[in-house]
């Protein structure tokens, strides 16, 4: 399961967003405005940065928006 970290004042999260649903990829995505408790985790993720989006893929982690293609 690929999950996406996102908040709504990015316009990154956003674009990523948009990329991932036009490629039909199925995704949990946390929003960290209403689950701030996640931050925790994402900062773990990032290696202590608060930026988003953050994508994981199982193993992988991608950190700010590269576009998928």
């Amino acid at each position: 399961m690929v999950t996406l970290y996102t908040h709504p004042d990015c316009t990154y999260s956003d674009a990523l967003k948009g990329e991932l649903k036009e490629a039909g990829t199925v995704f949990d995505e946390i929003d960290l405005s209403l689950r701030p408790e996640a931050w925790e985790r994402l900062e773990e993720l990032t290696g202590g940065e608060r930026i988003t989006p953050v994508l994981v893929d199982g193993e992988k982690v991608e950190v700010g928006f590269h576009g998928i293609g």
